[in-house]
């Protein structure tokens, strides 16, 4: 299948999703639905419109590929994505993802920025987040909720969520779960019937472990309830994830295919990379292969070896290649 979209949710691993579908693109020449205007969203946090893709005036419906953040809106994507585009997202455990936000966004979102560290935030989050600053503040609370396009701060109305759950099924092929992305990896390539190497990757966008925030057992539970709409729709499609799984592989299989990837993976890691593993941003020699930094988090990145053939070098550089300067390539490559 080559025409596919991407719902790309924050901290989430999507990143590294952003990259495979890249690769992909580049791999059959594929046309993706880049942000106008050479930005790095489709208009996030805004409800996506048609017109926030680059030239759709002139492409219309004939992108394949679409992964850029976007906050989801079923009607305008339809305009962008052919009829039979597959449709895919993936969530992860709010606990876990919540603690990531914190320290990615401390300094944009205001219910952060004011507390002292995620535990204080956690312990009376309404001292912090007021709804009114709900733009700024979408990453403080169910933003997976947000990102799928409903709204962050509704009530936790059984009622509401079961409809919302049956719309997100009817608008999404697959939904994948972050805390296990290798079996979603394995998943995703058997749905679209691909090879292994276009799910191989060098995990992205990921921080060093000194940054990250050590949450209390009470604050684990206060999440829960804290963040309910989004523990409610991983709980649903972490279950839906290993029905399909079951459906589809089955786990002898998958556990057998999981180790050929992470084979391949190490394989890959041995070829390209000087260190075998991500480093910090004070230690990437190259500072074009540089990720983002955000907050109070180091971004790690990798550094090739330096006496790569050509075509190892292409294929190397474009594992470790980050979000914003693949973008940005892709973008003068397509528009130039």
């Amino acid at each position: 299948k080559t025409n596919v979209m991407f719902l790309k949710t924050h901290k989430t691993a999507s990143s590294t999703v952003l990259n495979i579908m890249f690769r992909f693109a580049e791999k059959y020449n594929l046309t993706v639905a880049l942000p106008a205007g050479q930005l790095v969203h489709l208009g996030y946090p805004k409800t996506f419109l048609a017109s926030f893709v680059e030239e759709f005036q002139a492409i219309g419906q004939n992108y394949n590929i679409m992964c850029n953040h976007l906050r989801f809106n079923s009607p305008e994507v339809q305009k962008v994505m052919a009829a039979n585009a597959f449709y895919f997202s993936i969530l992860r455990n709010p606990i876990p993802l919540l603690e990531s936000s914190y320290v990615y966004y401390k300094d944009s979102a205001p219910a952060f920025r004011i507390s002292k560290d995620v535990n204080e935030y956690l312990a009376s989050p309404m001292k912090y987040y007021h709804p009114e600053d709900y733009k700024q503040n979408i990453y403080a609370r169910n933003i997976m909720w947000f990102d799928f396009g409903y709204d962050n701060n509704a009530h936790n109305n059984k009622k509401y969520i079961q409809a919302v759950l049956k719309e997100i099924e009817q608008n999404f092929h697959l939904i994948l779960i972050a805390d296990y992305f290798d079996e979603s990896m394995i998943l995703l390539k058997h749905i679209l019937c691909w090879d292994l190497d276009d799910v191989i990757y060098f995990k992205l966008n990921s921080r060093s472990q000194d940054t990250v925030q050590t949450l209390t057992l009470k604050s684990k539970e206060q999440i829960k309830a804290w963040c309910s709409l989004d523990w409610k729709l991983y709980l649903h499609f972490n279950q839906s994830f290993w029905r399909r799984i079951e459906e589809t592989i089955g786990f002898e299989k998958l556990e057998k295919e999981v180790n050929h990837l992470r084979m391949r993976q190490k394989e890959l890691m041995e070829t390209c990379l000087s260190d075998q593993e991500a480093v910090g941003k004070d230690h990437i020699k190259n500072k074009a292969l540089l990720p983002f930094q955000s907050g109070a988090t180091d971004i790690l990145g990798y550094n090739l070896k330096e006496d790569l053939d050509n075509r190892t070098l292409r294929t190397c550089q474009k594992m470790v290649m980050p979000e914003l300067q693949y973008t940005s390539y892709l973008y003068a490559v397509q528009h130039p």
